[in-house]
């Protein structure tokens, strides 16, 4: 089969032919890949590489699949072959999507929603992320919540639904030539990152009191910014790196409280962990098929292209999501 390996010593995305990847558990099945999204996650890997055992030059990332069961393990009870599926890979994990077959464990799958390939496959990071953020962490609906990075996939999602939960204000940050994009997604209000100064814009625009929920998605000075912007007994996400109240000044006066969230470490977590996916997945793909969230700018490209488009991801360069079709 063809496949986009990485290279770690190189650090360079590589077309190979490779053998169909094996079902090494007995919960595996074997999918012939559709389409998959490409994440910046994906993009990093040279980030978090070393949490690979044994990582090799036949490592193939890709983790949002849409596709065909064509095999299944011994242990695996709920699917069949010819199944139609959607799911978020582990990273740890060698036989991701960026290629013509993948492996996956069957109990983090959900049903194939009643969209085109090429929409479900962009939705499992960012959408499932966004999803648990906003339901399973900040438990909206609330008066106001901000959005650090809005223009991003998790970003686009999360404006999308707190529009649908009804979410009064919407403070969304971004570059100022997104800002139309921004308004278009939910946000009731936007943010230049680059020329304004974000805790005294949010305390504008709420009177004085600081927004009752954050979510940040972009990660360093970031998240700072994203917890002075509080009010009283707010709540923060962290999507990027691991939260130390210490260095958020007044966070104990204002009794914050702060919230990890990580997607994908739901795949070593258990039977809770698998179900925290599977729920989110299924939760946000009806929402999908309603028609009440939509893909922007979905940008469809071949399977060659995936090591040029990854480059082009990690320099944070694209909008919108990027979507490979590859069989089906």
């Amino acid at each position: 089969m063809k496949a986009i390996t990485y290279s770690k010593d190189r650090d360079r995305f590589v077309t190979q032919t490779l053998p169909l990847p094996p079902i090494k558990s007995p919960y595996d099945v074997r999918v012939k890949v559709h389409a998959v999204g490409l994440n910046p996650v994906d993009a990093k890997i040279h980030h978090w590489h070393t949490m690979v055992p044994d990582m090799d030059d036949q490592f193939v990332g890709g983790l949002d699949v849409a596709g065909e069961i064509c095999a299944v393990g011994d242990a695996v009870t709920d699917w069949k072959v010819g199944d139609y599926v959607l799911y978020h890979g582990d990273m740890r994990r060698a036989h991701g999507g960026f290629a013509e077959y993948a492996t996956q464990d069957a109990r983090t799958l959900i049903a194939h929603p009643n969209v085109a390939s090429t929409l479900a496959a962009a939705t499992p990071c960012a959408g499932w992320t966004a999803y648990r953020a906003l339901v399973d962490k900040l438990h909206v609906p609330h008066n106001s919540l901000l959005i650090m990075g809005g223009a991003g996939g998790v970003g686009s999602f999360a404006l999308q639904l707190a529009r649908r939960f009804d979410v009064e204000t919407i403070i969304a940050t971004g570059s100022a030539e997104k800002h139309n994009y921004l308004r278009s997604l939910g946000a009731t209000h936007t943010l230049d990152y680059r020329t304004q100064n974000i805790p005294e814009q949010v305390m504008q625009i709420t009177d004085q009191q600081g927004v009752e929920a954050a979510l940040d998605a972009v990660g360093g000075e970031n998240a700072k910014l994203a917890a002075l912007s509080l009010g009283f007994e707010g709540q923060m996400v962290e999507l990027v790196d691991t939260i130390n109240a210490q260095q958020y000044p007044g966070a104990f006066l204002k009794g914050l409280s702060f919230h990890q969230l990580s997607l994908g470490s739901g795949h070593v977590n258990g039977v809770k962990g698998h179900n925290s996916i599977v729920r989110a997945g299924v939760a946000f793909s009806t929402l999908l098929e309603m028609g009440a969230i939509r893909v922007p700018q979905l940008d469809v490209i071949a399977l060659d292209d995936i090591g040029d488009a990854l480059m082009t991801l990690r320099e944070q360069r694209t909008l919108g999501k990027v979507v490979a079709r590859i069989t089906g």
